[in-house]
């Protein structure tokens, strides 16, 4: 393996672009924290063009609402760490591109930005599947820790978005 990755990442990377080719499943990704890294796993695999269409990096609110059309409202509601904007952001990823399965990823990586109710460390996921029920909602909220450093957490993320890639 000559990768720029750690070797865990590039490993589980390998495995969601051999078993989604196998699946004919194309990926597309909408990254907060994670600032691409998901898809960027995903480009170092040799053969990847074969599954991901595209990757959305709205890192800031705006970004979600402009590119993944995440309501303005929803964002002011819950906040942009929040499970209903990460499901707002898989699904408007899922219908801007012509995937299959969309992971998105909203998080607090620090060292800043934490809040008691949200303090630094916390992720949320969500996945869309074309033709799945939208109201079928997949996601997840995860406290990587307030002790963990900023690229602990992005990589803890990274790791956890390409797991729920997998079919």
């Amino acid at each position: 393996m000559n990768s720029m990755l750690p070797k865990d990442v590039y490993k589980l990377a390998e495995e969601v672009v051999a078993t989604n080719k196998a699946a004919g499943r194309m990926i597309v990704t909408a990254e907060s924290c994670t600032g691409g890294l998901v898809a960027g796993a995903i480009t170092e695999i040799p053969g990847s063009s074969a599954v991901l269409q595209a990757g959305f990096v709205t890192y800031s609110n705006e970004a979600k609402i402009k590119t993944l059309k995440v309501s303005e409202e929803l964002i002011d509601t819950f906040g942009a760490v929040s499970i209903a904007v990460a499901w707002a952001m898989a699904q408007g990823a899922l219908k801007r591109s012509s995937a299959d399965i969309a992971v998105a990823i909203s998080g607090v990586a620090g060292p800043d930005g934490g809040t008691p109710q949200k303090p630094v460390g916390t992720v949320v996921f969500a996945v869309a599947e074309r033709g799945k029920d939208p109201e079928d909602v997949v996601a997840d909220k995860i406290q990587f820790g307030e002790d963990k450093s900023r690229a602990e957490i992005r990589k803890a993320a990274t790791l956890h978005a390409l797991q729920l890639l997998l079919p």
